[in-house]
């Protein structure tokens, strides 16, 4: 017997040939006008939605790496208060970051943690290299934030976020100037700027940075082996990383998924800007899109989304969300559009224009 039918049964609740069925009073679970419908009834048979032990989470992507102008990261808080999940995790850059001063890092940060402040529900924070760049990056960090790796549970589910960046890596000759100008660009010049972008793409420093494999600190993998061993009954294990380190895995990072082979998980990842979703042993291995970092790549991965998580009896049920499809109670915006879909509003031609 199902845990949502004896919550109905304590409510005084039947179920009649697959319908549910109360009394007539507002103050029930459900109910409706039996004297009305005494047989047939205008609703399908199906069991209402509302197991307590289910529940909703976002997952949402990177800021940064070239962060746009259209403000799409701020959206993305609004329309998570229109969705209002239990709570939103991110898979790291948040802020540009590659400097070594700590006034800047700083005030980086305080302008994320504004608009963070508006969101209604908790927001879990993992590091990406843009986050962490260097020691002075790492300190800032954990004077604000804490560690770099954590765990935390929630309804019977453990949330495993990891550090990608643990030693950070090499960081690319000249990347804040050229962070700086790409986003001076964005506004100026944008043609330019997408330009600059492929060319930073296509050099060969990059390519191969991106291609190293992404190591984790012998103490990181002894924290994973301990946090694993003191929770075996978790009914489902989420692991959250800024690098998809399964596309260039290391020793450290085989060792890591080794400990999970008996155990129900999946991986979220960020960094690359694009979606993409493998599924490795029977496993979900999901890189996410942005939200709001510049596009790196071509094809239908270059998406601004969200992901909502529904964890349920057998499993996470994903659904992605473009950022463009979500519309408050008064409808689409004219004047947000082009934050929407990067394209910018569309203008109507004015009569006779066409026919010049």
């Amino acid at each position: 017997m199902s845990t949502r039918f004896l919550l109905a049964m304590s409510h005084g609740l039947l179920l009649a040939g697959g319908v549910l069925i109360t009394s007539n009073s507002m103050a029930d679970t459900f109910s409706f006008d039996q004297a009305a419908l005494p047989d047939a009834k205008p609703w399908t048979s199906a069991e209402f939605q509302n197991n307590p032990e289910e529940f909703q989470f976002v997952v949402i992507g990177d800021r940064t790496g070239g962060a746009n102008q259209e403000q799409t990261f701020k959206l993305a808080i609004d329309q998570l208060n229109l969705l209002q999940p239990e709570f939103v995790i991110n898979v790291g850059d948040t802020i540009e970051g590659y400097s070594d001063n700590k006034a800047e890092l700083n005030a980086e940060w305080d302008e994320v943690d504004a608009m963070l402040a508006e969101l209604d529900m908790p927001f879990f924070r993992v590091t990406g290299n843009h986050d962490i760049a260097n020691k002075v990056a790492q300190e800032v960090w954990r004077e604000r934030h804490g560690a770099t790796y954590y765990y935390f549970g929630y309804n019977d589910t453990l949330f495993l976020v990891l550090d990608s960046e643990d030693p950070p890596r090499e960081a690319p000759e000249g990347i804040k100037d050229k962070l700086e100008l790409y986003n001076r660009l964005q506004v100026e010049d944008p043609p330019k700027a997408q330009a600059m972008l492929a060319e930073f793409m296509s050099d060969e420093a990059v390519i191969a940075a991106l291609g190293k494999p992404v190591e984790f600190g012998d103490e990181q993998v002894a924290f994973v082996k301990d946090t694993l061993a003191k929770h075996p009954d978790a009914r489902w294990t989420f692991l959250f990383l800024h690098e998809p380190a399964w596309e260039n895995p290391s020793d450290s990072f085989n060792k890591i998924q080794g400990m999970l082979k008996n155990r129900k998980h999946t991986f979220l990842a960020g960094h690359l800007h694009y979606y993409d979703y493998d599924l490795i042993d029977g496993h979900e291995h999901i890189t996410m899109g942005p939200a709001g970092a510049s596009f790196h790549h071509e094809g239908p991965g270059n998406v601004d989304h969200i992901m909502w998580v529904t964890m349920t009896e057998d499993g996470p049920e994903i659904a992605n969300i473009a950022l463009k499809g979500v519309f408050d109670r008064k409808g689409l915006d004219p004047s947000l559009f082009g934050a929407y879909d990067r394209k910018g509003p569309e203008t109507e031609e004015p009569e006779g224009e066409a026919a010049k």
